[in-house]
């Protein structure tokens, strides 16, 4: 016979539906948070740029720098970059890290001299290549959780809706919770009482919610692993008048390509209240997300020399509008123990549920930047400079012209999440001949008006790097080490107890630029 007790087991765990939008308001914020990058020589000295000119970087930061080139020129900027990530998870700790080789940088100028009328002396035009965001990274984490488990989210889930949308064509059925209803891990109630709701839940593998000594253990795992980058040509012009005021525009092309791979299993069922019952070997979920598309923006900028020996900058990114398509898709997999799940002798095994590709087309609209800076020199032997920029995290926005998508709740939930942050860059460099030597330090705030989880996503990056010049090709080096941290809940639950994934964030990377003016 069915063991109808373990299945009235979670009947009343149910709530309203959830829609899982955080994760858009987090791809939101991940899209429009990032470091300004550029050539060796900028990054080592914390991506301060606003102010300086003279460097391709200038075409992506301040065009205004570009009419500080005296002379055409061609550079490349190889980089091996290097993400470690600790999770903290139920007392378990765990370290993972992932590495690659990329060229984050790419710059061509082409600077022309002028007649002196009107005041402009040179310009200068370029075409740069910047990546600007570096999704490589890898973690996981696992525990052993006697507090609640997935199926507990999937009851929860499936709360207020017919059984039909999870079955073939219906509104859910390419969701999680659709794949664990067609692998036995939920049921609708009136699978034991035909007088039962339709829309209440229970599960084989549940726990009274009303019995707190009915406890149910469950190991968890997931590993995570992203990729892809985030990148913008730019083509920016530059000009320079009488060598006292430097004005500057262009236009970016960005294109994004993020790929996310989960596998989450959840194993080792045990009951205190009823040791003896394990139908459940174990159940494991791969969801893959890809979103690719491209965006436009323009730069503008001025840098003023009131006297020979200071700078100041101010320039203005405009927002970014992206076109942007994502394809979902997931698999539930569940190893049954010969479970008689019905109670007729037909005995579960191992029954494997795809859901079908789900692509969605939309916008995104990622926020402007403004930056201001002030650079002092030292006469030949070198200088210091600062910038700040200020960011409003709550203006992304979402749009789409898709019949029967809102993202009406993702934004006011933009809005309520971020804030308006202050960023600061500080560097320098020494000179000595044709060698130089640089530090750089950048402090990026939490973007969150408040703190989550009782985690700041504040950003502090670190950097230095040396520099040998020529009249006939440079070479500059950088490695920059940037720390944060972050959080991660696989599921949520309507409790106190959702599990929790805290994360330490270290990333390094070394960047080399060659440059060969002509």
């Amino acid at each position: 016979m069915l063991n109808g007790s373990r299945w009235l087991i979670g009947l009343f765990m149910f709530l309203s539906h959830l829609l899982l939008a955080q994760s858009t308001s987090e791809t939101a914020l991940l899209f429009s948070r990032f470091n300004p990058g550029g050539s060796a020589r900028i990054q080592a000295m914390g991506g301060v740029q606003t102010s300086l000119g003279g460097d391709f970087s200038s075409a992506f930061s301040n065009p205004a720098g570009l009419g500080m080139f005296n002379r055409s020129e061609v550079s490349i900027s190889p980089g091996f970059n290097t993400a470690k990530i600790s999770s903290d998870y139920l007392e378990n700790s765990k370290t993972s890290s992932k590495t690659n080789l990329n060229i984050p940088g790419l710059g061509l100028v082409f600077q022309s001299e002028k007649d002196g009328r009107s005041g402009i002396l040179s310009g200068a035009f370029a075409v740069s290549f910047n990546r600007v965001s570096n999704f490589n990274n890898r973690y996981s984490y696992e525990g052993m959780n006697n507090k609640n488990s997935i199926i507990d989210y999937f009851l929860q889930d499936a709360s207020g809706l017919q059984p039909e949308s999870f079955q073939k064509n219906g509104d859910y059925e390419d969701t999680p919770t659709g794949l664990a209803y067609n692998n036995y891990l939920i049921e609708d109630s009136t699978f034991l009482d035909p007088g039962a709701s339709r829309t209440e839940y229970l599960s084989v593998m549940g726990t009274f919610p009303g019995n707190p000594n009915d406890i149910r253990e469950a190991f968890q795992l997931e590993d995570i692993v992203t990729s892809g980058s985030q990148n913008q040509w730019s083509f920016s012009y530059g000009a320079n008048f009488s060598d006292k005021v430097f004005l500057g525009a262009g236009v970016g092309f960005n294109t994004l390509r993020f790929e996310s791979k989960k596998t989450y299993t959840e194993s080792d069922f045990f009951f205190v209240l009823d040791p003896g019952f394990n139908p459940l070997d174990n159940l494991k979920l791969d969801e893959e997300l890809r979103i690719i598309g491209s965006g436009i923006n323009g730069t503008f900028g001025i840098i003023v020399r009131p006297i020979e020996n200071i700078q100041v900058g101010i320039s203005y990114r405009t927002p970014t509008f992206y076109k942007l398509s994502d394809s979902y898709q997931a698999t539930l997999s569940t190893n049954w123990k010969d479970f008689d799940y019905f109670g007729n002798g037909d005995v579960l095994k191992f029954v494997t549920q795809d859901s079908n590709e789900i692509i969605t087309d939309y916008d995104l609209k990622t926020p402007g930047h403004l930056n201001l800076g002030g650079t002092f020199f030292f006469q030949k032997s070198g200088f210091i400079s600062a910038d700040i920029e200020v960011v409003n995290y709550s203006g992304a926005k979402y749009s789409t012209n898709v019949s029967g998508i809102s993202f009406d709740y993702d934004n006011e939930n933009i809005k309520k999440l971020y804030q308006s942050t202050v960023n600061y860059r500080v560097g320098g460099e020494y000179r000595i001949n044709n060698y130089r030597a640089r530090a750089g330090i950048s402090y990026m705030p939490d973007p969150f008006r408040e703190e989550q989880n009782g985690i700041s996503r504040e950003l502090t990056s670190i950097s230095g790097g040396v520099g040998y010049r020529t009249t006939k090709f440079y070479l500059d080096f950088a490695v920059i080490y940037t720390q944060g941290q972050s959080s991660y809940r696989p599921y949520r639950v309507n409790s106190v107890d959702s599990p929790l994934v805290t994360l330490n964030n270290k990333n390094t990377l070394a960047i080399v630029t060659l440059g060969f003016p002509f």
